[in-house]
C-alpha cells in the first residue's frame, strides 16, 4: 500500500511522526544534564533512558522516518514510531521490556525496509546502511536480552556512525567515487562492525582494534569526501563542509582514545561516546538539516549565515566537555554539557525561523497580484 502524495495533510502526517522523535531528543538531553548532576534528579529511568532516547528515539526514528517516506509504503511508517515510542516508554510506569522490544522490532522493521531498497537499485551504499542496521538491531536485542545498555553502546552508536557512511559513500558516486573506492569503505565498514561486536566479548583489545579501523575509515573519509574541495566555497556548500569536516576531527579523536586506552573508564568513555554522538553524528545532522527536511517533512528550509553560531557553539562545548573529561574536573564536564544541550536548543531554533520564513516568502510569492 502507498502512502499518500502531495498536499498539506501529508506534512502535517509526517510532523506528527516526528514529533515523538523531537520529544526524545528533549528527554534524552535532560536526561543527560542528570546524569551529570547538572540538577538532581531522582528517577533513575529517565537518566537510564538517556542514551537509547538520543540513539533510538530521535536519531534512529529520524533515520528509519528518511527511509519510509523514500520507499512510500504505508507499514514502513511503523519503524519510526516503534523506536521513539518505545524509547519515550522507558520513562513511564509501563515495564522497560515492553520499550525495549519495541526498539528491536522497530530496527528489525528497518532492515526490511532496506531490502526493498536493494531490490530496487542494489547498491553499496544500501549495503553499508544495512549493516549499520544489523549492528542497532544486535545492541537492541542484546540490551533487551540483560546485557547493560554501557556495554553494547558502542554497537549502538556504530549503527548512526555506518549510517553515515553508506549515506556519504551514495553522494559520493555523485562525486566520483569509483567501485574500488566503495568496496573499500564496505570492507572498512564490515571492520568496524566487526570490531565493535568485539569489544561486547572482548572488552580492551577490541576496543583498540576498533579505534584502529575507525581511524583508519577517518581517513578514508577525508579522502574520498567532497568535503576537502567544498571548504574553499562558499555559502551552504561551505557550511556543509564545516560541519562534515568538524565531525570526521572528532570521530578520530574518538577513535584515538580507543586506540591507545582500550577499555574506557568512565572519563573516556563519556569523552568517546559524546564525541561520536554529538561531535560526529550532531555535526553531521547539522550539516544535512537543509537537505533532509525538505525531503521529509516537505518544509523548505534554506541555509542561513546565522547556522554558523550553534555549529561552532557545539565543536567549543565539546572541547570544554573533553577537556573536564581529561582532567577529572566535573564542574567543567558540567559547563560542556550545559553549552552541548544549549548548542542543539539554538540549532532547533535557527532551523524553526529559517523553515518559517522561506515557508512566508514562498506563500508570498504565490498569492495572485491584487487587479487594480
Amino acid at each position: 500500500m502507498h502512502a499518500p502524495a502531495g498536499g498539506g495533510g501529508v506534512r502535517v502526517a509526517r510532523l506528527a511522526l516526528a514529533a515523538p522523535a523531537g520529544v526524545a531528543l528533549l528527554v534524552g538531553m535532560a536526561a543527560g544534564l542528570a546524569r551529570m548532576g547538572v540538577f538532581e534528579m531522582d528517577a533513575e529511568a529517565l537518566q537510564d533512558a538517556h542514551a537509547p532516547a538520543m540513539l533510538f528515539g530521535f536519531v534512529g526514528s529520524l533515520v528509519v522516518l528518511e527511509r519510509a517516506v523514500a520507499i512510500r509504503r504505508t507499514w514502513a511508517y511503523a519503524a519510526p514510531l516503534l523506536l521513539s515510542l518505545g524509547a519515550l516508554s522507558l520513562i513511564t510506569p509501563i515495564p522497560a521490556a515492553v520499550g525495549r522490544t519495541a526498539i528491536v522490532l522497530g530496527l528489525a522493521l528497518m532492515l526490511v525496509i532496506y531490502r526493498l531498497i536493494w531490490q530496487r537499485q542494489p547498491a553499496v551504499a544500501t549495503s553499508v546502511q544495512a549493516l549499520a542496521a544489523t549492528c542497532g538491531l544486535l545492541a537492541a536485542g542484546l540490551w533487551s536480552a540483560g546485557v547493560p545498555f554501557a556495554s553494547v553502546s558502542l554497537v549502538a552508536a556504530v549503527f548512526l556512525v555506518l549510517t553515515i557512511v553508506g549515506e556519504r559513500i551514495e553522494l559520493g558516486r555523485a562525486g566520483g567515487l569509483t567501485a574500488r573506492g566503495e568496496n573499500a569503505g564496505l570492507a572498512l565498514a564490515i571492520g568496524v562492525s566487526a570490531s565493535a561486536l568485539a569489544t561486547v566479548i572482548w572488552p580492551g583489545t577490541a576496543h583498540a582494534v576498533l579505534g584502529a579501523v575507525l581511524l583508519v575509515l577517518v581517513v578514508w573519509l577525508l579522502v574520498v569526501d567532497v568535503a576537502r574541495v567544498t571548504i574553499a566555497s562558499t555559502g551552504a556548500a561551505r557550511y556543509m563542509a564545516v560541519c562534515l569536516l568538524s565531525g570526521y576531527a572528532w570521530l578520530a579523536a574518538a577513535s584515538a582514545v580507543l586506540l591507545a586506552g582500550g577499555e574506557p573508564d568512565a572519563a573516556a568513555y563519556d569523552l568517546v561516546t559524546h564525541a561520536v554522538l554529538l561531535g560526529f553524528v550532531m555535526s553531521m545532522i547539522m550539516a544535512h538539516a537543509s537537505v533532509i527536511l525538505p525531503a521529509v517533512l516537505r518544509t523548505p528550509l534554506p541555509y542561513r549565515p546565522w547556522f554558523y553560531v550553534p555549529v561552532a557553539l557545539l565543536q567549543l562545548s565539546l572541547i570544554v566537555r573533553a577537556i573536564g573529561d581529561v582532567r577529572g574536573a566535573g564542574t567543567v564536564v558540567q559547563v560542556g554539557g550545559i553549552a552541548n544541550v544549549a548548542a542543539i536548543v539554538l540549532f532547533l531554533l535557527c532551523a524553526a525561523a529559517s523553515a518559517v520564513s522561506a515557508s512566508r516568502t514562498t506563500r508570498v510569492k504565490g498569492e495572485p497580484h491584487a487587479q487594480p
